[in-house]
């Protein structure tokens, strides 16, 4: 899987890439056909508090799968990401083993 990542508003230290990546490399596990995966990570201006924002698109063959989470740290957030795509990409497998 190739995974791309953008940090919008600010500059991503390797740290933060190589957790996102490691994260999302555990996708795999679930559904081995992902085609790639496109990370932005944004700094959201809500009040008094900067939260972190990461949103995820994954490329599936005949469909993508879009999650936004947002949390007081980056890794909360690429890690409730993550949950959330595993629960869809469960979903979307189940639905092409119903259809054959």
């Amino acid at each position: 899987m190739k995974i791309q990542t953008q940090a919008v508003q600010f500059k991503a230290d390797q740290k933060l890439i190589d957790f996102t990546e490691k994260r999302l490399n555990k996708l795999e596990q679930f559904f081995d056909r992902i085609i790639s995966a496109e990370v932005y990570l944004k700094l959201e201006n809500s009040g008094q508090v900067k939260d972190k924002v990461a949103e995820v698109r994954i490329n599936v063959p005949g469909n993508t799968l879009i999650t936004k989470e947002t949390q007081k740290s980056f890794e909360a957030a690429i890690d409730a990401a993550a949950d959330s795509l595993r629960r869809q990409i469960i979903k979307h497998k189940e639905k092409l083993a119903s259809k054959r």
